[in-house]
């Protein structure tokens, strides 16, 4: 994947959590309202997986996954553990199947360039598999309410 790399790191990883936000939204408008797992399939390509871990008054944390069958059994990957900050209208990545989460991988004070880098790569990640995703048609469909409206 072509990286892309900005002057000023911090504005443009606040830039990318932003639309990632908004891309988030498209994927699953009624992301707000969801509750457990939900799944979604586009002809024959793998199931694209959301699960809500956690839900405050400011935040979601969500994992998004494909889920792979293969000989071996199977597999949910890239298994995006991802906040977003309802208020500022922003989601991060926080870890993926294979790398920890920024507060465990770097422990030790003076890293800010390498977590940066760290938290760089994860959300532009997210930015270029969100609009393939979407490119592909995958979108978890609104459910109706079953709430009774009083005429």
């Amino acid at each position: 994947m072509r990286q892309f790399s900005p002057l000023n790191r911090s504005y443009g990883l606040q830039q990318i959590c932003e639309a990632n936000y908004c891309r988030l939204l498209q994927l699953a408008p009624n992301l707000m309202n969801m509750q457990g797992q939900e799944a979604t399939s586009v002809g024959g390509k793998p199931s694209l997986y959301i699960r809500i871990i956690d839900r405050s008054r400011y935040t979601l944390t969500i994992e998004l996954s494909h889920f792979f069958k293969h000989s071996m059994g199977a597999s949910s990957e890239p298994a995006l553990k991802i906040r977003a900050y309802l208020d500022m209208k922003s989601a991060e990545v926080l870890s993926d199947h294979f790398r920890p989460q920024v507060e465990r991988a770097f422990q030790r004070s003076g890293m800010q360039r390498e977590i940066m880098e760290y938290k760089w790569n994860l959300n532009y990640f997210l930015e270029k598999w969100l609009n393939h995703c979407i490119h592909l048609g995958y979108r978890f469909e609104q459910k109706e309410s079953l709430e009774v409206v009083a005429l």
